[in-house]
């Protein structure tokens, strides 16, 4: 009876010293190809048909606005009288500095009588001489204050904006109104800081109008903000309609400028799920099934600004690469894994991969 326990326990215990195979079991994946050319449609920027140049129009003088001789939407033509302050007190003072000026004029004239029979010094004749000068540009002075009372059109336009109303003082410099003049009809756009080095000056644009669609206008971009608004973060720039363009515009009419994209905004492009970002400063990476052993192995890639859903595969994997599209984060180097596309279905093929070994010891 010893005996025959002492082979059973003998048994038990080379058993458990020995080696079972156990079978890693590979890990369902989604795997996608990096998409091609799925962001090469233009971009498009809403926007307004501004003028090229627009000045605001203001008086030199401050005082009370008594007439307002035209509104926004008039034509006006150059030298044209737009408004009018009340003149009463700039004439007053033309009127005294007058005064002044003809009576010093009488009593320099008569120093120059003195002068010529040596009465006087020619010191004297000379401080009277100057006190004149004094007197006549006091008096053009306030003849021009007197005519800064009347606001003129600069040039041909169309008046954009009225901010003033007749009864209301104004202050010297306050803008009155807004010309749009009739060299050029552009597009106005805010550019986001994401794309402002895809955009250069002198590009070539379409434009197209809310109010037709479909009626592509050719246009180029002729300037561009250096620096970005503080509030919105956007880079202002204009857009010139060209050639018989600017004359199928109106102001203010609503628009949307196409631009092409640049090679980074064409790349191929991955899902944001499938970025795997490193917290160390290292590079971003991707998950790579090998075809042949399906495992996976983290690739270094580089990306482009990071976008909704998306981000530009501008290096590091190839088009016909095989990367895990979402659930990264918990895979390791190597890992065997099952992969299937969107509709679950698996790819790579039918053959089974090889399957790996691991030895586990039994205590």
């Amino acid at each position: 009876m010893r005996v025959l326990l002492g082979m059973a326990l003998l048994a038990t215990l080379a058993a458990c010293g020995g080696q079972e195979p156990v079978v890693e079991a590979p890990r369902p994946v989604l795997v996608v190809h990096p998409a091609a050319g799925a962001d090469t449609a233009p971009a498009a920027y809403a926007g307004d048909i501004r003028a090229r140049n627009e000045s605001p129009l203001s008086f030199r003088v401050g005082g009370n606005l008594v007439k307002r001789l035209v509104d926004a939407g008039d034509r006006v033509q150059r030298g044209q009288l737009l408004a009018e302050l009340d003149p009463g007190d700039a004439a007053l003072q033309a009127s005294a500095a007058q005064a002044e000026m003809t009576r010093i004029g009488g009593d320099l004239e008569r120093y120059r009588k003195l002068v010529a029979q040596k009465l006087v010094s020619q010191s004297t004749f000379d401080a009277q001489q100057a006190a004149y000068r004094a007197a006549r540009a006091q008096y053009e002075l306030t003849r021009n204050q007197s005519a800064y009372t009347r606001l003129h059109a600069p040039r041909d336009g169309v008046i954009a904006t009225r901010s003033a109303e007749a009864g209301q003082t104004v202050a010297a410099g306050q803008a009155i109104y807004m010309l749009a003049g009739d060299a050029g009809r552009e597009v106005a756009i805010a550019l986001p800081e994401s794309r402002i080095r895809e955009v250069s000056v002198g590009q070539q644009v379409m434009v197209e109008l809310w109010s037709a669609p479909g009626q592509l206008l050719p246009g180029r971009v002729r300037e561009i903000s250096p620096a970005a608004d503080p509030q919105a973060r956007t880079f202002a720039a204009r857009v010139a309609l060209e050639g018989e363009a600017a004359n199928a515009v109106e102001l203010g009419q609503s628009a949307r400028v196409y631009m092409a994209q640049s090679g980074e905004r064409a790349a191929l492009r991955v899902p944001l799920s499938a970025v795997q970002r490193a917290a160390d400063g290292k590079p971003a990476s991707l998950w790579v099934v090998d075809p042949k052993s399906r495992r996976v192995r983290l690739a270094p890639v580089r990306l482009g600004a990071y976008a909704e859903g998306m981000v530009p595969l501008l290096g590091g994997v190839d088009a016909n690469a095989w990367i895990v599209a979402a659930g990264g984060h918990l895979l390791r180097e190597g890992q065997l894994v099952s992969p299937v596309d969107r509709d679950n279905r698996p790819v790579l093929g039918n053959a089974a991969p090889e399957m790996a070994a691991t030895a586990t010891a039994a205590k």
